[in-house]
């Protein structure tokens, strides 16, 4: 069997996320970003509304998700900001959002996160950072697969990270309850998984015709870097990370979302609005095998099925 061919774009990582959906068309469509109140996720949600689309910004805070709606009103032109409560670590709040939701959904960007927190679990007893990158965006998709299959053409971004580098998902203890806690090594595991989600949900859902893809925006500093140290964030500039600016740490979410060339391409790693190739040793780029793995993705989608079910009888 031969390897599929790597898409390439005429977009880098210096492109904005405004540059990525210049002269596109998104009136009609209707989308929602999660973690949509900082960082990415404003400039993901500002670049759909500059091209038309409805966006609902899926946050925490609804008092400054209105102050960023009115904002992206205002530098868009756009009046089809909506905002709506979503707290990923808490599987009643993702069910709410969900019977909420009414009509086609043709845009999901899969963006909010944390990273790096200090050892904290949900009442289930889930390692926050799995739980919420991972297990909130699973529910939030799975649940609003009709509404995806109802757009008849939906895109779904899952936000990786090329921390997923540092390590695959540890089916045999997912939740660190029996070995030592390790921030990284547990941010790692959650943005592994964000890839694996985009692997295994392109699998089954490309007969809907919905696409998904994971993205690695780039290092920004924004919000999701709150825990690291002031040390931690001089090493990695030290090791190499160069970071980009909101707009162009947006970027490759806006292409996955909307870039026309990639209708039906799935279950793909991008970076830098291109698809990612394998890492070079030293290098903070590429995607492991680890994140692209069938086998894996498709566990994972059985375990998530399987704890959700259970907190759900709990």
């Amino acid at each position: 069997m031969t390897e599929p061919t790597r898409i390439t774009t005429p977009f880098t990582g210096r492109s904005t996320a405004a540059e990525v959906v210049e002269g596109l068309d998104l009136t009609g469509r209707r989308a929602i970003v999660t973690g949509a109140s900082s960082g990415i996720g404003i400039e993901t949600a500002r670049a759909l509304a500059g091209a038309g689309a409805e966006v609902t910004l899926a946050v925490r805070g609804v008092g400054t998700g209105e102050e960023v709606a009115a904002d992206i009103r205002a530098t868009t032109g756009n009046d089809h900001i909506l905002v709506a409560p979503l707290d990923l670590a808490d599987q009643a709040s993702v069910a709410a959002f969900v019977a909420a939701w009414d009509g086609p959904l043709h845009i999901l960007v899969n963006n909010a996160g944390v990273m790096m927190t200090t050892e904290a679990r949900t009442p289930e007893g889930w390692e926050l950072q799995f739980a919420t990158n991972h297990l909130g965006h699973f529910a939030l998709s799975t649940g609003l697969h009709p509404a995806l299959v109802a757009a008849g053409r939906a895109r779904v971004v899952s936000l990786s990270s090329v921390g997923h580098l540092r390590a695959g998902v540890d089916f045999d203890d997912i939740h660190f309850m029996r070995r030592a806690y390790d921030s990284m090594i547990a941010y790692g595991q959650s943005k592994t998984a964000n890839a694996l989600f985009a692997v295994e949900a392109n699998k089954r859902w490309a007969a809907d015709g919905i696409t998904v893809n994971a993205a690695h925006p780039g290092a920004i500093l924004t919000n999701l870097t709150r825990h690291m140290s002031r040390e931690a964030l001089e090493r990695s500039k030290a090791a190499g990370y160069v970071f980009k600016t909101p707009q162009q740490g947006a970027a490759t979410s806006a292409l996955l979302a909307t870039w026309p060339p990639l209708e039906g391409v799935g279950g793909r790693y991008f970076e830098d609005c291109n698809e990612a190739e394998p890492p070079v040793p030293g290098e903070f780029r590429g995607v492991a095998a680890h994140a692209l793995d069938p086998e894996a993705a498709a566990r994972l989608w059985q375990v998530s099925l399987d704890m959700l079910a259970a907190s759900s009888r709990g």
